[in-house]
This record gives structure tokens, sequence and C-alpha cells, in this order.
């Protein structure tokens, strides 16, 4: 099949500075780089508008897009009640930055959704998501939650509930490959009204685990006194894999895209190994592969 996306990078993955990283995508041939929002110098709050007009003009001077910010807070993104008024309005701050800079797009994990809908920690994970998705829907913007905490479906389930589609997804296949064995290909069609953003990225599970012994979650405590979490740390649990090395299978999984008219960025991400160009330049090599 032919794929017609762009192509984009995650600049943070090739672990240099900001303009380095954006440079460096230009280099290996990519159309737009996703950006990091959340500290340091693209900290919403340290970057003046006329450091914001500086950097939109710098990546247009490259002919680069921005695909997205990344606004992942982490700390279990919306979990904790006592700590998600500060995150909304930090998440607010990004989404007005992302705008500002030319997308539409703020990815982000809000945490591992529970399954009990009546619990606490669901209750704060919805009230945070419904305000956020009305305030993007305000300005024309979406709030894309990243796969893999939870399954495809749950993963609609919740959506379904915030009333609107300014929440939308940042589809991760590798994610659900290495943390809940989801199959990504079904997931593309599950969620196919919310995709708004796709990470090109690619991994294998060695062993089924909670997916909070991965992510973390709140009042969470890890199995096996703490064991299964170092396994996870010592990749024993799963793997990030150079594209096309590992259990996605991207022919269906592209077609699949295709199939529900998504149009979007293929955006590279690379996590792991010590060779990111390397893995980066093969990865835009294997997806023009498909042209």
């Amino acid at each position: 099949m032919n794929v017609s996306n762009k192509i984009g990078v995650i600049t943070d993955s090739f672990r240099l500075g900001l303009r380095e990283g954006i440079a460096k995508a230009k280099e290996v041939g990519a159309e737009g780089v996703q950006l990091y929002a959340v500290r340091g110098e693209m900290e919403p709050s340290a970057l003046t508008a006329q450091k914001r007009r500086e950097l939109k003009d710098y990546i247009a001077s490259l002919g680069l897009d921005i695909s997205a910010l990344c606004g992942d807070l982490g700390r279990f993104g919306f979990e904790d009640e006592a700590a998600n008024r500060d995150k909304i309005e930090k998440s607010k701050q990004i989404m007005e930055l992302a705008k500002e800079l030319g997308t539409d797009i703020v990815t982000t994990h809000i945490g591992v959704i529970p399954y009990d809908p009546e619990s606490e920690r669901y209750a704060a994970m919805q009230n945070a998501c419904r305000e956020l998705c009305a305030f993007a829907e305000s300005m024309g913007a979406y709030f894309a939650i990243e796969t893999g905490p939870t399954t495809a479906h749950h993963l609609k389930s919740f959506l379904d509930t915030l009333g609107g589609k300014g929440v939308a997804v940042n589809y991760d296949p590798a994610n659900m490959v290495m943390v809940t064995g989801d199959d990504p290909v079904r997931g593309v069609y599950t969620l196919k009204d919310y995709i708004v953003h796709t990470h090109a990225k690619d991994g294998v599970r060695f062993v089924a685990v909670d997916p909070r012994e991965v992510y973390g979650s709140v009042d969470y405590v890890p199995g096996d006194n703490g064991k299964i979490r170092d396994l996870v740390r010592a990749r024993q649990v799963y793997t990030e894999t150079p594209l096309g090395e590992g259990h996605v299978d991207f022919d269906r999984y592209f077609q699949a895209l295709a199939d529900i008219g998504y149009t979007g960025y293929l955006t590279i991400e690379r996590e792991a190994g010590d060779q990111p160009e390397a893995n980066i330049r093969q990865a835009v090599e294997f997806i023009k592969g498909y042209r």
C-alpha cells in the first residue's frame, strides 16, 4: 500500500538541544517536529512573545511544521484530584502555546484509567478531562491521550463520557504491543473517531504485567515487593525496537489508518537504544518505503 502521511520526529529523541534537534529532524528527512513543552526553554512561562515568534520562524525557515506539542506532566497524569488544578491550568497554557506556534494538537498521558467508573480515581480523571475537552473545543484544539496504559476499548469507553472530541487520541501502536498486549490494528478501528496524531514506534512484549507496574499509579503498591518494577526497568518485560523489528504489523497498521481516513502525521519516537539518530534515520526510510 502507499502511505502519504507526513513524517515527523519527536526532537527530544535525538537527545540534543532544542534547535539542534529541530535541525537534525530536517537533516534526516522529516517534514515535521513534535516538541516537548513542559519544562526548560519550552515551558510556556519561559517563552516570551518574542521567543515564540523566533521559534516559529526558525522552524518555518527549515520548511518544517509542528506536528504537535507534548504536554505530558507525569506523576500519574490526572489520577490525583489534589494535584489536578495545577495540572489542568498548565495543560491549558500548553494548548494556548500550541495554537500560537501553529499546531492544534497537544499529546499527553492521563494515567491508568480504572475499570470501575464509580471509583474516585476515575472521577478525578473524568472531571479533569471534561474541563480540558471543553477548553480544547473552545479554541479548535485537541488534547490527545497517548495509547498504552489501557486497552483501546476501555479508552474509547472513557472518551465517550466526556461530551465532546476536544480530548482525543495520540495513537502509539508500540505502547499497546508492549504494555497491554492489545492489537494495535484492531485498536485503530475502535478509536477511529478520536485519532488526531500518531507515533511511529515499534516494540515487543516478553511477559504480561499490570500496566500500573509500567506507568505507576496513585496508591498502587508494586507487586512482588517491587521485583516486577525492577524487571520493567531492566527491559525484561518489554523492549522498544527500531521500526519494523518489533511486533507491530506495519502493513496492516498503515492500511488501517488509511481505512479510517487518517491523514495526519506519523511522528517517529525513539526512547530506547544508544544510537537514536541512526534509528530515526532508519525509521524515516522505513516509512518512505511505503510511498
